[in-house]
Parts: structure tokens; C-alpha cells; sequence
């Protein structure tokens, strides 16, 4: 069974540059949120094995979608992704519990080795 992803994201640039990284690599893509409001709903309604999550939302910031997802979701794994790479965001994203945190711009060989790695594979 292909790992099923849920990619959150303002840009709809970026959503659509991860989208193609994980599908092209067999990800399933199960949704694209662009908001924190969005993403707990989708988090909540498609169960994803992995969420992708950016620091900067229009309506929240990344890292209090990421303790709402450990609420409703504690055995969720997130990945952080986002041009803001500050140590003390980084270290309270991972304290919080992201597995990872890759820092805009990045390498698709990049994701694809952290979400792999996240996942507990080397492949989809």
C-alpha cells in the first residue's frame, strides 16, 4: 500500500512542487491544505501516514497546527518545511514532535531521504 501524504502549505507553488516530488517517487498525495484550519480538518478527515507542514499559514502559524495535530492526532508524523530555518523555531518544532525539519529552498533528493526516513522506508 502506497504511504499516503497530506502536504500543508500557503504557496500553491510549493504545495504543487511537493506534490510532484512525493507522487513521482509513489506517494499518495491525499490532500493540499493551504491554512491551519484546513489542514486539521483534512489531518482529521484522511488520516495521512505523513503531513508535510510549513512554519508561515495565513490563519496560524505552522507550529500551533503542529500541537492541534498532536491533540487529535498524537501518533501523526509531521514533517516541518519552511524557508524559516531559525534555530529556536527548529528546536520547537522538533520538541513539539516534527520528525523533521527541512529549510526552504531544498533538494528533492532531500525530501524524498527525510520523508522516507519519517515513513520507516527507503521507498513508497
Amino acid at each position: 500500500m502506497n504511504k499516503r501524504i497530506l502536504i500543508v502549505d500557503d504557496s500553491f507553488y510549493m504545495r504543487t512542487m511537493l506534490k510532484n516530488m512525493l507522487t513521482d517517487a509513489g506517494y499518495e498525495v491525499v490532500g493540499e491544505a493551504a491554512n491551519g484550519q484546513q489542514a486539521l480538518e483534512m489531518a482529521a478527515s484522511t488520516k495521512p501516514d505523513l503531513i508535510t507542514l510549513d512554519v508561515i499559514l495565513p490563519d496560524n502559524t505552522g507550529l500551533d497546527v503542529l500541537r492541534g495535530l498532536r491533540k487529535e492526532a498524537p501518533d501523526a508524523k509531521v514533517v516541518m518545511c519552511s524557508a524559516v530555518g531559525q534555530e529556536v523555531i527548529v528546536n520547537e518544532a522538533i520538541e513539539n514532535g516534527a520528525l523533521a525539519y527541512i529549510v526552504k529552498p531544498f533538494s528533492e533528493e532531500r525530501v524524498l531521504e527525510i520523508v522516507g526516513s519519517a515513513l520507516g522506508n527507503d521507498a513508497a
